[in-house]
């Protein structure tokens, strides 16, 4: 399986669950989103590639797309931006079962 493959099914996940909170709950703003997202790809393009530059780790190129930013594959990228889409639509769910509770 390729890495292209495997984050799409990350992202296809992340985008569904926070679509289906969306309809139920407030979600945070775009901005701030969209501020959360540059902040998370600047710190993955950052430390992927000293992680990288130093041999931590590497990708074999059978399984990357190929394109790369520095040394760290564009796939690497991912994997922020799922956590962005995904994190604050549990976070409001959550919030809004435990506020339920009480």
């Amino acid at each position: 399986m390729s890495y292209v493959l495997l984050c799409a099914g990350f992202l296809l996940a992340a985008g569904a669950i926070a679509l289906v909170v969306r309809r139920r709950d407030r979600m945070p703003s775009a901005a701030s989103l969209l501020i959360a997202v540059a902040a998370l790809v600047l710190l993955t393009a950052v430390f992927d590639n000293l992680m990288i530059a130093v041999g931590l780790f590497d990708y074999s190129s059978a399984h990357i797309s190929g394109i790369r930013i520095g040394e760290a594959p564009l796939e690497d990228f991912a994997y922020p931006l799922a956590a962005v889409i995904l994190l604050p639509a549990l976070w409001s769910r959550l919030r809004r079962e435990r506020a339920d509770d009480r």
